[in-house]
């Protein structure tokens, strides 16, 4: 038996105006979805426990069957743990977003323009990291070059009890003051980010970022706080082992701690440009290989959502119907069974561009088990057939017939 999920990121929404009222996954022509759907079980699954923010890191854990109110210790220990980190015990480590943030005197007046920098490049970033890291970095302080615009901040001896690190993804085109938090704990952090924007608002390569039509990445923003992950190995939970398929460092570190595979797929960026293609590819050679499971998880929806670009995120849907399902499905018809399930790992909507903690569907299909299901996969018609899973670890569960 071989089993492949795939996360479609933040694909879950509200009715959206610009769309007649509807919801991206009601709109998006998504054939091969729906076919899978006629003749699986659908439903839905609450993937975020009570009291937990719907971060794609919680959320994605609850999907990948790791209860997040046991094994979750922060964001950014799994992102430094993708990009290689050795975290000390005693370490604490926040995400270090490059943002663009708009131009008044004061800091806490400026408005978060855009949270990633007008999707800045890896290569750019590298450089504006050095230059964070040669000036601000120190024994306490180290700062690591990540993908894109999310990177790495490793605070030794630090504290989690850091007041409000809010989201910068949460606070897009607000003034930003408000956010900042005030603990004093929080301090020196915020007196970086604060440093930062003098340091890198005229950086060769936001000079030359600007002449070219594009925003400059001129702050850092600290959020996503933890201590070293210590989560088990999923081979040692599920009696199988795995591979992880992404282009973001956050799933690549769930991965990574979880002793499966985490292969590179060239032109993998996260959004709507993705190589959807490779990822596919790499599933079936994952498989190949002698995994039993893969997961690919797709980001472009999510994204979208936190840009309100409701016909990209249509687009998105339509994309990886095309692009990555035909693939992951011809590549499975080699072996006699085989399990499939799709699902987002929470809502984006495009009404609020931030995360949501509502149910989300999902449908699993079996080669040699097919069920009764519905004509087309979305919200409405997955609350509609009356299955609801109360955890991502029960789906895991159910999924894997444990």
């Amino acid at each position: 038996m071989k089993y492949v999920v795939v996360l479609y990121d933040g694909m879950a929404d509200y009715p959206v105006p610009q769309l007649s009222g509807k919801t991206p996954m009601t709109v998006a022509n998504k054939p091969k979805f729906d076919s899978l759907g006629k003749k699986g079980t659908v439903g839905l699954v609450k993937t975020v426990p009570d009291g937990m923010k719907p971060g794609s890191d919680v959320a994605n854990m609850s999907v990948m069957g790791f209860d997040p109110s046991i094994y979750y210790t922060g964001r950014s220990p799994l992102e430094a743990a993708s990009i290689g980190v050795d975290l000390k015990d005693t370490d604490v480590t926040l995400r270090c977003n490059l943002v663009t943030l708009s131009d008044e005197e004061n800091y806490a007046d400026k408005t978060m323009v855009d949270y990633c920098a007008d999707d800045i490049s890896t290569e750019e970033a590298a450089e504006i990291i050095k230059t964070v890291e040669e000036h601000f970095g120190s024994d306490i302080y180290k700062f690591y070059s990540g993908v894109s615009y999310r990177h790495c901040l490793v605070w030794a001896n630090g504290t989690t009890d850091l007041g409000n690190m809010t989201p910068p993804h949460d606070i897009s085109g607000k003034v930003i003051g408000e956010y900042l938090s005030n603990s004093e704990n929080a301090e020196d952090l915020i007196s970086l980010m604060k440093k930062s924007y003098e340091l890198l608002k005229n950086h060769p390569v936001n000079t030359q970022r600007v002449k070219n039509g594009r925003r400059p990445a001129n702050s850092i923003w600290l959020w996503g706080e933890g201590k070293k992950p210590m989560l088990s190995p999923f081979e040692e939970l599920y009696g199988i082992n795995g591979a992880v398929i992404s282009a973001v460092d956050l799933l690549k570190g769930i991965g990574k701690c979880a002793k499966m595979e985490t292969p590179e797929v060239e032109g993998a960026t996260g959004y709507i440009d993705t190589n959807f293609k490779g990822k596919a590819q790499a599933a079936v050679e994952a498989l190949k290989s002698g995994c039993d499971y893969a997961y690919i998880h797709i980001e472009a929806p999510d994204e979208c959502g936190h840009r309100r670009e409701s016909e990209n995120k249509v687009k998105a849907i339509e994309m990886i119907d095309e692009q990555v399902l035909p693939i992951v499905l011809e590549g499975l018809k080699d072996y006699d069974d085989y399990k499939i399930m799709i699902l987002p790992d929470h809502p984006t909507p495009i009404a609020t561009a931030t995360h949501a903690s509502d149910p989300v569907p999902f449908m699993i299909y079996q080669k040699s088990k097919p069920a009764v299901g519905v004509d087309t996969v979305n919200e409405e018609t997955a609350k509609a057939t009356g299955l609801f899973i109360g955890s991502g670890v029960e789906l895991m569960k159910k999924f894997l017939e444990i």
